[in-house]
């Protein structure tokens, strides 16, 4: 398990000695290949003279890193990123013959001197090699080792990489099987839960009429919000309704203690709004205004239709300090929703005012076609316009 977390490891150390590793190993057979193939004759082997081949095998494997690393990092990546092959070859030829002339250049002029200050010279007398020698040399030593390098580094970079990918899949594919669970599961909840309420409302209807009906109204409430509220957009007519809906069951709950007043446009002109985006505001006022003050409560909500702007004014009566009226999860999280998706589309001004807490929003609304692409991807439209 330990080697195979450094071989497929992302850590910048791990890679790093992955990269030492793979040169060491490929630095021992490629000496060890140019030891079995002498280039002065059969009568001179290059097992007879180990540190010779062992240095010169060395500075080879130096000049191989350049063009190693030049087509793993830049030229295979052209082909796979831009799928552009005629390009990715002539760069690649390109590359390599202009790799070639330079080794040359460095295997006739540089290597020798280099040679020659590092060795005794009793290693050097048995590695004269004619001219023309030199150039095959050459010739094996690009096209050989330069090759070889680059095609097995290519090679596990690819298989690393083809073993990473086929890791992601099997990991979303568990993922994607873990989803479908839990939306079974979570389908299973609301149909348990509607049939619990409907079997209370049943029997709810023969010992309270009021208890029965504000059974019925909290059952229509759950069901919009677990069924609507998983929608981008909805019909206005239908969040303006649950709205209606919910102040007259917060009514018949409270009764006379509660003095409460609301005017909500009848006419929506097909127009569409982010589900449940008003509904947090008024929820924080019952809270507030009902729960927390312990005289008089009072709320007023308004919310009118100008072509596609909506506007909404809703008062509360607050205790002195008004404590908690501008936070909570359910406010902070429709500031949120207004930001995302009604960027420079909306004004929400709320503000404390001698004991009146006061919502003021104007939110600019659309009129579509009632489809799911459409909805969709007017969605994304309001999310990054």
């Amino acid at each position: 398990m330990r080697s195979q977390n450094f071989i497929f490891s992302e850590k910048r150390r791990d890679r790093i000695l992955r990269h030492i590793l793979f040169w060491v190993v490929w630095g021992g057979y490629f000496m060890l290949m140019h030891m079995a193939t002498p280039m002065m004759g059969p009568e001179v082997s290059n097992f007879r003279n180990v540190p010779f081949t062992a240095t010169e095998s060395f500075l080879f494997l130096l000049l191989q890193l350049p063009i190693t690393y030049l087509t793993l990092y830049f030229l295979l990546p052209m082909y796979f990123r831009e799928k552009k092959l005629v390009k990715a070859i002539a760069w690649f030829v390109a590359c390599w013959v202009i790799y070639y002339f330079i080794y040359q250049f460095i295997l006739i002029n540089a290597i020798p001197k280099i040679l020659e200050s590092v060795l005794p010279g009793k290693y050097l007398r048995h590695s004269q090699r004619p001219p023309e020698a030199r150039f095959y040399i050459g010739l094996l030593a690009v096209f050989v080792g330069g090759f070889s390098s680059t095609a097995f580094a290519a090679g596990f970079k690819y298989l690393k990489q083809w073993y990473l990918k086929e890791q992601r899949n099997t990991q979303l594919q568990k993922e994607n099987t873990e989803a479908q669970l839990q939306l079974l599961t979570a389908q299973v909840h609301p149909h348990f839960l509607f049939n619990t309420l409907n079997n209370i409302y049943s029997q709810a209807q023969e010992e309270s009429a009021r208890g029965s009906k504000m059974i019925m109204g909290l059952s229509d409430l759950l069901r919009y919000i677990l069924l609507e509220g998983k929608k981008p957009l909805v019909p206005l007519d239908k969040e303006l309704q649950m709205i209606k809906e919910y102040m007259h069951l917060e009514k018949n709950r409270y009764g006379d203690k509660l003095d409460l007043h609301y005017l909500i446009a009848d006419a929506t002109n097909d127009l569409y709004i982010a589900p449940l985006l008003l509904l947090p505001f008024i929820e924080n006022c019952f809270r507030y205004s009902v729960n927390e003050m312990p005289e008089e409560p009072w709320i007023n909500l308004t919310i009118e239709l100008k072509n596609t702007s909506l506007s909404m004014k809703l008062l509360n009566g607050t205790t002195a300090n008004g404590f908690g009226q501008h936070s909570g999860t359910g406010i902070t999280d429709v500031k949120q929703r207004l930001e995302l998706l009604y960027k420079d589309r909306y004004d929400l001004q709320t503000r404390d005012d001698d004991e009146v807490f006061i919502v003021d929003l104007k939110v600019e609304l659309v009129k579509l076609e009632a489809t799911n692409d459409t909805l969709n991807q007017t969605t994304t439209g309001l999310l990054y316009a």
